[in-house]
């Protein structure tokens, strides 16, 4: 029985073409990590002067990072070689627009939709990925 549960999984997950990912951060503990070294290592300048315009930048930086998350998570299911942070870009046409994706590794490799959130103390995102055939 285990042997055949391994091979069904084996098999959905070599022949998988979509994936989904999500992230939940709790703000207040992102907010002592968020250093400006952080930054730096995890964000681009976009996303940093994306993020710096809003008065609660905090809230941006911690959705930003769910969003960031969120993508990584979705795009291993898929492709399991290296994929750093700054490989991973969230950019917004305009303050408050749908957020997308440039993933600078392999552009145009992955269609990628997502959607980020924000209540309280907490900054949410998930996000769709599929290789494109």
């Amino acid at each position: 029985m285990e042997n055949k549960l391994l091979q069904t999984l084996e098999e959905f997950v070599t022949g998988q073409e979509i994936a989904i990912g999500n992230d939940l951060v709790y703000v207040p503990d992102f907010e002592k990590a968020c250093t400006d070294m952080f930054k730096k290592r995890v964000y681009t300048s976009a996303e940093m002067a994306y993020c710096d315009q809003f008065a609660d930048a905090l809230l941006r930086y911690a959705s930003t990072w769910a969003a960031k998350e969120a993508v990584y998570k979705a795009v291993k299911q898929l492709d399991q070689s290296t994929l750093g942070w700054d490989q991973i870009e969230v950019v917004r046409e305009k303050i408050g627009g749908k957020p997308a994706v440039n993933l600078r590794k392999e552009p145009g490799r992955f269609r990628i939709s997502l959607s980020i959130s924000h209540d309280g103390d907490y900054a949410w995102a998930v996000a769709f990925a599929q290789i494109k055939l």
